[in-house]
């Protein structure tokens, strides 16, 4: 039975701690930082032109899939970890690595050549 407040299909009903709650807090803030580093691009726009704006697109592109997708993904572990199951999906964290890697390599190079 759900308690007071709960959605009978997210994760917090499967699991009545705080984990889902942190997890998704958590990849919530990780997707305003996502937002905030892209705006922070943006200022190397009048320097570098429009060639630029691929590197904003490409993290605001992934602020938004971490926000349509966490809930799904909480909800998923939480039901993995119930039945035993192995409840670690890696691809979602290594595309979250390759775009902070890439998005350090871009910055890195416009510093560079500026």
């Amino acid at each position: 039975m759900p308690l007071s407040g709960q959605h009978p299909h997210t994760a917090s009903h499967l699991d009545a701690g705080l984990q889902p709650e942190r997890t998704a807090m958590a990849w919530a803030r990780t997707a305003l930082a996502c937002c905030i580093v892209s705006a922070f691009m943006l200022r190397w726009l009048s320097f570098y032109g429009a060639a630029v704006l691929i590197v904003p697109a490409v993290t605001l592109l992934a602020a938004v899939v971490i926000s349509v997708t966490q809930q799904r993904r909480i909800r998923d572990d939480v039901e993995a970890i119930k039945g035993r199951e192995e409840p670690i999906e890696a691809g979602p964290s290594l595309a979250l690595v390759g775009v902070c890697w890439a998005l350090g390599a871009c910055g890195l190079v416009l510093v560079i050549l500026a």
